[in-house]
């Protein structure tokens, strides 16, 4: 039996799509993979901001349209970079969510210095508009400047003195085997809260293929699609864009059954920012019953953050981004 999975073609996604793969060979022997790489727009225009290029959902709606054409059976993506705020492609769905990596930031320098050692107007380089507007609370006196490119680039980028300062996701350093090497300081969820379905993989599929749904059942783990599934309700139901930065990173405690969802939205150029969360115990008898009520409070901590002012900021947040876009061109 062979499955035809597409990816991009970045050294981490292959990575990553050969790291689930691999699992699925272990317990189907009897499967061979033919992969199938694509280039994304996302991959191929490296020299400006995503928000000005159409936001992440450049990185997938590519090799969605593989899976969605028949050219292959199922792809791998980073849930990341996976709009929770728009629809999969029509009879497209999540047909798989793995075990969670690590979803924290980390902080890398060329000399070990963590976030409040940096010199004042250090350079720290990221692509993402979250992480500059929580590090800017903490640190405001630092220049904070746009890092594109794959993981292997912007690490030469700070190795060259390009930047003083980088920061990545530590799910990806740790799949590529590089987290060890590197001098780098984990940002605690209070000082840097992860990015939506930030360490987990995404499978996705037509949703009326069964067969396939089946052989991917043990790999999928049940806290992971809970968390995500709460993550990702709070960001459709803010229904903020690429241009805003936002973050939701949810906990369970398995055993208990409770449920913790934090929430951020942030501004652009100004340090105001909008914090919140809740907690439930979920009670349903079925899968799809525990889905609910985590979608539930993915609702009511977007609802507590609209009640404050979301709205508002994230308006704010869109303007000054186009003004950079504007400025930049």
């Amino acid at each position: 039996m062979k499955l035809r999975v597409a990816t991009r073609r970045s050294n981490l996604a292959l990575t990553q799509m050969r790291a689930f793969t691999s699992q699925l060979l272990t317990l189907h022997p009897h499967v061979s993979i033919e992969e199938v790489h694509v280039t994304t727009l996302g991959d191929q225009v490296t020299d400006r901001p995503l928000a000005a290029i159409g936001g992440k959902g450049l990185f997938i709606s590519e090799v969605e349209a593989c899976v969605s054409r028949g050219e292959a059976d199922f792809a791998v993506h980073s849930l990341k970079d996976v709009p929770g705020d728009v629809e999969l492609a029509d009879g497209m769905a999540l047909v798989c969510l793995p075990e969670r990596e690590d979803p924290r930031d980390v902080l890398l320098t060329r000399e070990g210095l963590d976030l409040m050692s940096l010199t004042a107007a250090a350079r720290v380089g990221t692509t993402s508009l979250r992480r500059e507007a929580q590090l800017r609370v903490h640190r405001p006196d630092l220049h904070y400047a746009t890092l594109r490119g794959n993981v292997e680039t912007r690490l030469s980028k700070l190795d060259s003195g390009e930047f003083d300062a980088i920061v990545l996701a530590a799910a990806g350093l740790r799949r590529l085997g590089l987290l060890g090497s590197r001098a780098h300081q984990v940002l605690d969820r209070e000082v840097c809260l992860p990015a939506v379905g930030q360490g987990t993989l995404a499978i996705e599929a037509r949703a009326d293929n069964h067969a396939l749904r089946d052989l991917l059942a043990p790999l999928e783990d049940a806290t992971t699609r809970l968390v995500t599934e709460a993550e990702r309700a709070l960001l459709r139901s803010l229904k903020g864009s690429c241009r805003v930065p936002m973050a939701g990173h949810a906990t369970l405690d398995a055993v208990s059954g409770r449920m913790r969802l934090d929430g951020f939205v942030g501004g652009v150029d100004h340090d105001e920012t909008l914090s919140g969360c809740s907690e439930i115990y979920l009670r349903g008898r079925t899968p799809e019953l525990r889905c609910e009520e985590a979608r539930a409070l993915g609702r009511e901590v977007a609802e507590g953050l609209i009640a404050r002012g979301a709205q508002r900021l994230m308006r704010e947040a869109e303007a000054a981004v186009l003004r950079r876009e504007r400025t930049s061109n």
